[in-house]
């Protein structure tokens, strides 16, 4: 089964890829979701997160902005966390590849918005990046409710810059031209990771 990393800076359409990637009968594992999920009442992560963040964990649930603040700037702080949730996450994914294969998929989608900054990029054969002009993305960002120009700031500060994620990556879908447009380019590559004469060297690491 083919692994593609779909990742992406905030603001910069990767979910709205994702989506087209699913339309076109790919499984699609949304890490985002299944760190809700994790955080939501009854989620495995609450309890482990709660004890490292006394005060994130509301009615019963992770408060994901407390949870920002709680780690914001502080680089051991989202070690801790990241240390808590991704051995859950790794679990919930492998339940998803197990599925994803007896359903007989040929290529599967991880859509991981930290591909990058998490090393995520090693455990996939390629590597597909959202993306679109810088002006395009501050704007449809700061549309976002709650969202201003500090904590906009503050988030990107955390991602590697979109040019080196475009510099990596294996394929880039531009979404600044609208949604056919970048269909057709999903379309595309997954026609080109099909095909063993055109499809890239894996850079999947081995083991």
């Amino acid at each position: 089964m083919i692994l593609i990393g779909l990742t992406g800076s905030i603001g910069m359409g990767k979910s709205t890829t994702a989506g087209m990637f699913r339309e076109a009968g790919v499984p699609v594992y949304d890490a985002d979701a299944a760190v809700h999920d994790l955080y939501d009442t009854g989620g495995a992560a609450v309890a482990p997160v709660g004890q490292a963040f006394p005060g994130v964990v509301k009615n019963g649930r992770v408060d994901r902005e407390a949870l920002r603040q709680a780690v914001l700037g502080d680089p051991e702080a989202l070690k801790r966390l990241n240390a808590i949730v991704h051995p859950l996450v790794g679990r919930d994914r492998l339940g998803f590849f197990q599925t994803a294969e007896a359903q007989g998929a040929e290529l599967v989608v991880l859509d991981i918005p930290l591909l990058f900054e998490t090393g995520g990029h090693a455990n996939v054969d390629a590597v597909v990046v959202a993306s679109a002009p810088a002006q395009m993305q501050r704007e449809r960002v700061l549309a976002r409710p709650g969202m201003t120009p500090d904590r906009l700031d503050a988030i990107l500060a955390q991602q590697l810059a979109d040019a080196d994620k475009r510099a990596r990556a294996h394929f880039v879908v531009d979404t600044s031209r609208g949604l056919q447009p970048a269909r057709e380019q999903v379309i595309e590559i997954i026609a080109t990771m099909r095909d063993p004469q055109r499809r890239p060297p894996s850079s999947r690491n081995p083991g």
